[in-house]
């Protein structure tokens, strides 16, 4: 599962005025700690590289998908009290 995140009504700003938050939740990579990952991570312009720079990246294990969806929506909604209710799943 993977959703982008964006302020309403900043669209028409220029690239380098917008900020985006993407959270996704993964099948563990490590075969000795199976489970899911939670990943909150944060996009905004760089006018240096020319490009979207993600950081601000925060990973949480979690060994159900169950609890790795509890704790994604409790982020979700700390994201949308922040103004981050723009969201390319259109879930809200």
């Amino acid at each position: 599962m993977q959703e982008l995140f964006s302020k309403p009504g900043t669209e028409d700003l220029p690239l380098s005025e917008q900020e985006f938050y993407e959270l996704r939740i993964d099948d563990s990579p490590d075969p000795d700690r199976p489970g899911f990952v939670l990943m909150q991570s944060r996009a905004q312009w760089s006018e240096i590289d020319r490009q979207m720079m993600w950081d601000e990246i925060e990973k949480e294990h979690w060994i159900t998908y169950q609890a790795a969806m509890n704790r994604y929506e409790r982020r979700r909604q700390a994201l949308a009290a922040r103004g981050f209710t723009e969201s390319d799943m259109d879930l809200f």
